[in-house]
């Protein structure tokens, strides 16, 4: 399948470099899609405009050659999550995608890929803040 990283922050939605249990490690990105509208703009967070720097908890993605706008849920979910990893189930190194997708496992949502050596689930959950005791 041979994955191509990515070389440059800006055209993500998503990055993260977990390790997971049992000596299991990814590395996980999500490119950011075309404008469904024109085609030609990559969505991408409305800016501030003051700063110009991307409002991190926007809503809504928006085109910045249009200024077409998605609501971020369903945008997100158009996306497809791409991954590098060494699987904590088996121990093999490999390459996948899926659908950038989060759903509750255990109570916490999680981004769930699938090993394409043993069919193991790795999955990557949402960081979360630690409660302050």
């Amino acid at each position: 399948m041979a994955l191509e990283e990515p070389t440059d922050m800006n055209e993500l939605v998503y990055y993260t470099s977990r390790d997971l249990d049992n000596g299991g490690e990814v590395f996980c990105w999500v490119k950011r899609g075309k404008c469904p509208a024109c085609g030609n703009g990559f969505m991408g967070k409305p800016k501030d405009e003051k700063t110009g720097k991307a409002k991190i908890r926007a809503k809504e993605y928006v085109c910045p050659e249009c200024g077409h706008t998605v609501e971020k849920t369903e945008y997100e979910e158009t996306l497809t999550a791409e991954a590098k990893y060494t699987c904590p189930e088996c121990g093999k190194q490999g390459e996948t995608t899926g659908p950038f997708k989060r759903k509750k496992v255990k109570g916490v949502d999680t981004l769930r890929l699938q090993c394409e050596h043993c069919g193991g689930n790795i999955d990557i959950t949402k960081k979360m803040a630690k409660k302050k005791e």
